[in-house]
């Protein structure tokens, strides 16, 4: 499923962009499901290596990278690289 709206990027893009504090999701039931996709999508990247579609907004624009999950932490989703997109900015993940 793909989402409109959401630029596509390359991961080696996210370093350079600037993330606000802010959350993007408006309700506790649709950031209990993000979670739920966060852990769903920490196993396929550990055990499978498989991308999943991330989409996320930084302090401009809507975007979307397709990248394996390595790592979550409370506040972060750690890519390959040891790139970051902070949780809070994440609207969905495609798995």
């Amino acid at each position: 499923m793909v989402i409109t709206g959401f630029e596509k990027i390359e991961k080696e893009m996210i370093p350079d962009l600037r993330f606000p504090a802010t959350e993007v999701l408006n309700n506790k039931a649709a950031i209990a499901e993000r979670d739920e996709q966060l852990k769903r999508a920490l196993s396929l990247g550990n055990l499978e290596h498989s991308k999943i579609g991330i989409y996320f907004e930084d302090g401009v624009s809507q975007k979307m990278v397709e990248t394996t999950v390595w790592g979550v932490t409370d506040k972060r989703v750690i890519l390959k690289q040891g790139i970051v997109i902070p949780i809070n900015r994440i609207h969905k993940i495609n798995l």
